[in-house]
This record gives structure tokens, C-alpha cells and sequence, in this order.
């Protein structure tokens, strides 16, 4: 007897939009299968001109590698600290501690899940305080909702702090009409396999000044100085993008507008048809907020109704999963100096994930909704 398998849906599976074969084509037919080449170059345009706002970007292996450049152009070093936003992926603080820096997590508002302006002038006056001065804030665009921008720069220029822009999630989101990645003193992009757009793996650093960029790639390329043999007078690291991947990112910025509206449409399917459930909220955008909903995120009264649905649609092999874990409450983490206020304690244990790939069908859609609809009457 034949056991019938239920079609997968995955929370954000990669999404392909035709011509990004040609361009990987084209870097093996002119043999460019290198961490440089006419991919990478056109890339780094595409994203300049859709973030805007005079950016420049330096394409790289990942989005931590991103942070990690910025941090150390930013001059970050061994005995500093630098406050980053608790409530987000392991990502976003991991590259503090490989400059031997040390991370102090400031806790999130009720309204965009992101850091609290309050909390966060609170963490940078106790610090000043006890005598030290944080090098840097690692602000997160968690989902793609775009954080307090007006306040939380407002204070980073008042102390005289420089801003990383973590954008992972956020590429597409904009506020007051800017494009996010284009507000820090860095700005952070991610194109892992689960993001809005991908390269398999990779990243990129938003920079203000093509100068800066130009530091970026030269740390990005193990450090090697001018010179006929290879002479180093600094550490660097290997960080540059493949022309091959780079040429999957050409194809894939070709259809990041559709991207973003599929998502967004999501969104307003599960917003429609669940939004009449009590145990079901949304997030929703603050004035002048415009979020390219990477992931769909619900909020639930408790974290045993949130496993009830997570494990419900497990058992329909379909993928979900949990807001992320706070890093003041991850052990690695665990010593670490925190600013908190319960907030992001509420999301992870009452907030799940749903489906939002720009693939997903309408039918995909209605059966994740009735799963849902089914378990909660």
C-alpha cells in the first residue's frame, strides 16, 4: 500500500528568476571563476543603484563577514564594547567577539520587535558611566520591519556613536522613502539560501564613501599590498565574493521588486484569513515603514498554543518556526551586560514564523490557513 507524501513547504526557500543561469554561464564560458570579475563588478552596481542614497557596495561571502569589515573599519578592537540589538540572529553579534570585542545587548520596543530607543540611550549612559564608551550600535531590521530610525540615530549622533546597519533581512524595506541598508555608517545586506534574494551564500557591506569600499575589498582579499609579490603589512581575510555567485545576484536583483511584492502579498493573504482568529496578531507597519515582509510572523497568546500550530504544521510537512531566540538569553551569551525589558522574551516564547517564500502558491497558502483555522476553532 502506497503511503502518500505530503508536498513540503519550506519557511523561505530560494526563488529563481530565469537569467541568473546566463550570467553564471557567461562567467564560466569566459572562465572568470574567481573572487572577481565583470559579475561582481555589475552586482555591486545593481545595489548601489537600487539602495541609493549615495551607497557604495563591496560584495563578500556572507553578511557576518559584512559586519565583521565594518566593525573593524570602525576601528573596533580586543577590551572594546559594542551594543547590539538583542532580539535577532546569532549573525548580527558573533563578528563583535572575533575583534575581541565584547557585546552589550540592549532589548527591543513593543512596535517593530527592534531595539528600544529608551533602552538603548539607558545602555550608552550606564556604560559612559563606568567609564567606557561604546565603539559601536549594531541596529537590526529584524524581518524585514525597519527599526526607529529617526530616534535611534538621533541618539547614536548625540553620543557620537557610529551605527551598523544590519540589513540582512531587510533588503527592499524602506523608510521615509530611503532604502534601508542606507542609513548607518555601514549598512549590513545578507544573500544566504533563506533570504529575499540570494547567492547560495554571500553579503555585502553598504559603505558612504567609495574610499571605504575600497578598504573593505582590500581586507576582503587577505590584506595583500601593492606590490609585484605578495607582501602583507596587515592582517586581512578572504572575503570576496565568486564572480560565479555574483552572477546568480545580478539575476536575482532583475526581480527583487517582484520578490518584494510576492512577499508582501503573503502577508496580506494570512493577515485576511486569519486575522478574524483571537489567538492570531500581526505586526504591523509603523507610519513612514515599508517592510518587504521577508518572513510573515504571528504572535499567539502562549508559547503552548505557538508549539500547538508549529507541531500541527509539522506533522503536514510544512515548516515553520520560532521568533528568534534573544542572545542575552543564549548561553554563549549568558555573562554578557544586557539591557532588558521583557519584550523580546514575549516574542520568542508567544511568536512563530510562517511560511513566506515568493514561490508559495495560492493553494500552499490556503492549506497552511486551514491547518491553522482547523486546530484554533
Amino acid at each position: 500500500m502506497e503511503t502518500t507524501v505530503l508536498k513540503k513547504i519550506w519557511l523561505s526557500p530560494p526563488h529563481m528568476g530565469g537569467s541568473e543561469e546566463t550570467y553564471v554561464k557567461e562567467a564560466f564560458d569566459t572562465n572568470w571563476i574567481a573572487p572577481l570579475g565583470p559579475n561582481v563588478q555589475q552586482f555591486e552596481k545593481s545595489i548601489e543603484d537600487y539602495v541609493g542614497n549615495n551607497t557604495y557596495a563591496a560584495c563578500l561571502s556572507s553578511g557576518t563577514g559584512a559586519i565583521h569589515l565594518g566593525l573593524e573599519l570602525l576601528g573596533v578592537s580586543h577590551g572594546d564594547e559594542v551594543i547590539c540589538q538583542s532580539f535577532t540572529f546569532a549573525a548580527s553579534a558573533n563578528p563583535i567577539t572575533y575583534l575581541g570585542a565584547e557585546p552589550i545587548f540592549v532589548d527591543s520596543e513593543r512596535e517593530t520587535w527592534n531595539i528600544s530607543p529608551v533602552l538603548l540611550e539607558k545602555a550608552i549612559k550606564d556604560r559612559l558611566a563606568k567609564g567606557i564608551k561604546p565603539k559601536a550600535i549594531v541596529a537590526v531590521h529584524l524581518y524585514g520591519m525597519p527599526y526607529k530610525v529617526d530616534e535611534v540615530h538621533a541618539i547614536a549622533r548625540n553620543y557620537d556613536i557610529p551605527v551598523i546597519e544590519d540589513s540582512a533581512e531587510a533588503l527592499g524595506s524602506s523608510y521615509r522613502g530611503f532604502n534601508c541598508g542606507s542609513f548607518g555608517d555601514f549598512g549590513i545586506l545578507s544573500f544566504n539560501g533563506n533570504k529575499i534574494i540570494t547567492t547560495s551564500g554571500g553579503g555585502a557591506l553598504l559603505c558612504k564613501f567609495q574610499s571605504t569600499k575600497e578598504k573593505a575589498v582590500f581586507l576582503a582579499t587577505q590584506a595583500r599590498d601593492n606590490a609585484p609579490h605578495y607582501q602583507h603589512s596587515r592582517i586581512g581575510y578572504n572575503y570576496r565574493m565568486s564572480n560565479v555567485l555574483a552572477g546568480i545576484g545580478r539575476g536575482q536583483m532583475e526581480v527583487l521588486t517582484d520578490r518584494v511584492e510576492a512577499r508582501r502579498s503573503n502577508f496580506e493573504f494570512y493577515k485576511e484569513h486569519l486575522s478574524s482568529l483571537p489567538e492570531i496578531t500581526f505586526i504591523n507597519e509603523p507610519e513612514g515603514s515599508y517592510s518587504n515582509r521577508w518572513l510573515t510572523c504571528v504572535l499567539t497568546p502562549s508559547f503552548d498554543i505557538r508549539e500547538k500550530i508549529r507541531i500541527a504544521l509539522e506533522n503536514e510537512n510544512i515548516e515553520s518556526r520560532p521568533l528568534w531566540k534573544p542572545m542575552h538569553l543564549q548561553p554563549v551569551f549568558e555573562k554578557n551586560v544586557s539591557f532588558v525589558n521583557g519584550v523580546s522574551e514575549d516574542l520568542f516564547e508567544r511568536g512563530l514564523c510562517l511560511p513566506s517564500g515568493s514561490s508559495l502558491e495560492t493553494g500552499d497558502l490556503e492549506r497552511i490557513c486551514g491547518i491553522i483555522k482547523n486546530l484554533l476553532k
